[in-house]
């Protein structure tokens, strides 16, 4: 992996951890995104399903259902429960339909469900880094016994077939609290991926002239980490962090699909996407319209975090 080129080329220490002017990568990067318009339009869904998941109460009391809210005359019980009206009964009063057999809002459950999912993944996104960073940053600049013991365990939580583990340690637990649980579990299973990358890119930055200048001028192992090491890592956390989140948006909607995820009545995409499983051929739009949203979700944090890849890389900027 390419190590990001952000140290000095030319270290002039003048004061313990400083080493000389650097170029802020920041500018570059966010100029390079916002020329690209696939960049654009995948920030522009992004902050779109961030805001309904923020202003989520705001939004369904607008669009006039509750997520729980059962419409009785929205389905025909003589039909077992099929949506009144054409294309999963979309009309002026329930702008995505309902969902078959209980009449429930679509739209109201997709807003909700996008405060579900991006809290779960967010908050395992945040832990999972805070986790990788101290542990590969650890690991690798400490080296020795601290990174034998590290590595075994980073070693260990790979090794293990994470999902079947999820589901076992999920099922066992109580359905309290559920969406705090599966940050932690998530994010058990998916700190070590960054840290590996941390650690190795941290092994190699720390034998650059820079940080040798900073050692010899008397900074301390802690100032050298933070000040030296850890923003040469901006752009690589980034990047993991932007492909971390569709990551776990998808984990979240797995297990809440087969059924050890959120809890019903709790709204989830996943557990949309696995009721109407018995819906679909005759009302696919219970289908179609979370499986697009979450769909579009993932895709654009993926394209959005190889775009970012691009441009932080040496020579991709313009």
């Amino acid at each position: 992996m390419t190590i990001p080129s952000t140290g000095p080329r030319v270290p002039t220490v003048s004061a313990p951890g400083t080493a000389g002017t650097r170029p802020d990568p920041r500018r570059s990067v966010t100029r390079t995104l916002l020329r690209d318009p696939v960049a654009v339009a995948c920030l522009g869904y992004i902050a779109l399903i961030v805001l309904m998941a923020v202003c989520a109460p705001l939004i369904v009391r607008v669009s006039g259902w509750d997520p729980y809210e059962f419409d009785q005359s929205a389905i025909d019980p003589d039909l077992g429960g099929m949506p009144v009206g054409s294309w999963g009964g979309i009309s002026g009063s329930h702008w995505l339909g309902v969902e078959p057999g209980s009449g429930r809002d679509i739209f109201a459950r997709i807003v909700y469900g996008a405060r579900s999912s991006m809290l779960i993944a967010l908050g395992a996104t945040l832990l999972t880094t805070v986790l990788g960073m101290v542990f590969g940053l650890l690991a690798g600049y400490f080296g020795g016994r601290t990174d034998m013991v590290i590595s075994r365990v980073m070693e260990f939580l790979m090794a293990f077939p994470a999902l079947i583990f999820m589901i076992a340690v999920l099922s066992a637990l109580p359905a309290d609290d559920r969406q705090y649980l599966l940050v932690v579990v998530i994010s058990v299973f998916g700190w070590p991926y960054l840290a590996r990358i941390v650690r190795g890119q941290t092994m190699s930055l720390k034998e650059r002239e820079f940080v040798e200048a900073a050692r010899a001028s008397g900074a301390s192992r802690t100032t050298i980490v933070f000040t030296e090491i850890l923003p040469n890592l901006r752009s690589t956390v980034l990047v993991m962090v932007t492909l971390a989140v569709p990551g776990y948006i998808g984990t979240e909607a797995g297990l809440s699909f087969l059924g050890v995820g959120l809890v019903p009545p709790t709204p989830s995409w996943g557990q949309m996407i696995s009721s109407s499983v018995s819906w679909y051929a005759v009302v696919p739009t219970y289908f179609l319209v979370p499986g697009l949203f979450l769909a579009l979700l993932v895709l654009s944090f993926m394209v959005l975090g190889d775009r970012i890849r691009i441009a932080a890389e040496p020579g991709g900027r313009s």
